[in-house]
């Protein structure tokens, strides 16, 4: 009877196995088809936010998210963040690269190890976004694989047994802080780096979005795709899996739609005037709906419920989701007043609405009672104290300084090396025709023609006007002849140092050749000599004794301009 007992557990045993590996795969088809769909999701998204000369350049990066970030998560990144070999500590994992289990441990690593490569090619796709219509794809496949690294350090600090976040009972469900927090943070250094995209932000420039059924389209296959990530986050159905990931699809669907209908509201109230400009109504005005504001709202709610989704109640979702709309939303006006360009708005969405969801986790969490393994602590609100809400806290702070700091090193090593920028000539012909030879279409092609036209023209005028240099502010003409004083005329008193400087002046030459006498400086107009103070003073706080220089009276004028070659 007891062997039989035993028979019969070890059956089951196996028999749960085999099902947590089938759920656990059906959720990795799904967050694949998010991200081929991403190629599809991500990719018709962004797409759909950018411009039309850069669409097939965007669809290809997405492809190097998946063909190259995989690789390189099979090669090192799996390893880093579940390897429990000899050396593994709380802050990396060490064994298990080029990942290739025995028979006895196959079905468990492998399906673990699809899942996860499809979050770590997700938190490298969230910057393409950002960087979109300005970068290199050479220079983007050498970020790919590096990137790989900067995800699986925060991964194996949340997921893996002996990380030092885990081992405090840190809440991440399903990747709000290795995933998105990581993402966002990245995609903000690299749109800091890579700079705006051309006239982004000039009074006179529009930017025109690519196709916006491609990124409401976009938005439905990631909302597909992200149920795969939240109920697959669950490693199974058996025991009380099931419970668990049943719940992680009732808080997902409604936080998302209370988002939407967040994102419904604030897109009618808040309304883009210009590329770079946000207007502010209600309701009752007659407002439009601006599609991104509405996608991005729906974005950052789902991104929000991602760490807390199988440990929280409906209305708490339905709160968040909410929540996560408005950050995301005023997120992406503030980055548009600080002048960061963000094509799509991957910044406000996993950034903003990141940092919300690890917090909302010690707030609104509940403590795990039926697998005992998500959360092993009450929220804030639940009456459990500060404990759990200040370790949230704690990750999200780690996790934002680790990827400022490696994200800023990568792509800093890319950009010394390969460089990331497109030239400007590329930029205006645009990404499809310059790398990937797709046929240029005719008003493209003319807007970029006009744009080189004019800067070529203005090249020209400004080399002739150097030439030319009776005809340049008397100001520009002085700073040309700046050199080093003696250290004793470098103090920390400007009126001291102009003064010494005004005594070193013998004369100057006036813009139509004539020369400047009263020692230099008294014979310039007020305006003058305020530009002439204030560059003055930006050179002392560069080289420590910067002064004007004298042009002596014997100083000789030749064909009415000043003989730089003449010496005394």
């Amino acid at each position: 009877m007891t062997n039989g007992t035993l028979v019969y557990k070890h059956d089951e045993q196996i028999e749960a196995w085999i099902d947590d590996a089938t759920w656990i795969l059906t959720s990795s088809f799904i967050i694949f088809t998010m991200q081929s769909d991403l190629s599809e999701g991500f990719g018709l998204l962004e797409s759909g936010m950018s411009s039309k000369k850069n669409e097939v350049n965007i669809m290809i990066k997405n492809v190097v998210d998946v063909v190259f970030g995989t690789l390189t998560y099979w090669v090192v990144g799996y390893g880093l963040t579940f390897g429990t070999d000899k050396g593994a500590n709380w802050f990396t994992g060490v064994g298990s690269f080029f990942l290739d289990p025995d028979e006895e441990t196959m079905g468990t690593e492998f399906s673990k190890f699809i899942f996860q490569a499809s979050f770590c090619t997700t938190a490298t796709t969230i910057v393409s976004g950002a960087i979109a219509e300005r970068t290199k794809l050479t220079a983007y496949i050498a970020f790919c694989l590096l990137n790989t690294v900067v995800y699986s350090f925060p991964a194996h600090w949340v997921w893996s047994k002996n990380g030092w976040l885990k081992q405090m009972d840190v809440v991440d469900v399903a990747g709000v802080g290795p995933v998105h927090l990581v993402g966002g943070v990245t995609a903000l250094v690299a749109a800091i780096i890579v700079k705006p995209r051309y006239g982004r932000f000039s009074d006179d420039q529009v930017t025109v979005h690519g196709n916006s059924v491609n990124a409401v389209l976009g938005l439905f296959i990631l909302w597909w795709g992200w149920l795969g990530f939240n109920c697959g986050s669950t490693f199974g159905i058996s025991g009380g899996k099931w419970k668990i990931a049943a719940r992680s699809a009732a808080t997902t669907i409604l936080s998302s739609c209370s988002g939407g209908v967040m994102a419904f509201l604030l897109s009618k109230i808040v309304n883009r005037t210009s590329s770079h400009e946000y207007s502010y109504g209600f309701l009752l005005h007659k407002r439009k709906f601006d599609v991104q504001l509405l996608v991005n709202g729906i974005l950052g709610s789902l991104v929000s419920i991602t760490g807390i989704c199988a440990v929280t109640t409906t209305w708490a979702a339905i709160l968040i989701g909410a929540v996560g709309a408005c950050v995301t939303t005023f997120g992406q006006i503030a980055l548009v007043k600080m002048k960061v360009d963000d094509p799509v708005g991957a910044v406000a969405v996993h950034l903003m609405g990141s940092i919300w969801g690890i917090l909302c986790c010690g707030l609104f969490g509940l403590k795990d009672d039926i697998e005992h393994s998500f959360s092993h602590h009450d929220g804030l609100v639940w009456g459990g104290g500060f404990y759990l809400l200040g370790v949230q806290t704690m990750a999200a702070v780690t996790i934002i300084i680790w990827s400022v700091v490696t994200s800023f090193i990568v792509l800093k090593l890319i950009d010394m090396t390969i460089g990331l920028r497109l030239t400007l000539e590329e930029e205006l012909y645009g990404a499809d025709y310059c790398e990937h030879n797709v046929e240029l279409p005719p008003d493209v092609k003319e807007y970029a023609e006009s744009v080189l036209r004019k800067l070529k023209e203005k090249s020209e005028r400004a080399k002739k006007s150097n030439d030319n240099i009776p005809a340049r502010d008397t100001d520009d003409l002085i700073l040309e002849n700046i050199n080093k004083c003696s250290d004793e005329d470098a103090t920390d008193n400007d009126d001291k140092v102009r003064k010494k400087c005004e005594q070193k002046q013998n004369g100057r030459t006036n813009a139509d050749g004539s020369l400047l006498h009263n020692n230099g400086l008294k014979s310039i107009d007020n305006d003058g000599k305020k530009d002439a103070d204030v560059k003055l003073n930006k050179r002392k706080r560069a080289r420590k004794t910067v002064v004007f220089s004298s042009v002596n009276r014997d100083q000789k004028v030749e064909g009415g301009q000043y003989n730089p070659a003449f010496k005394e």
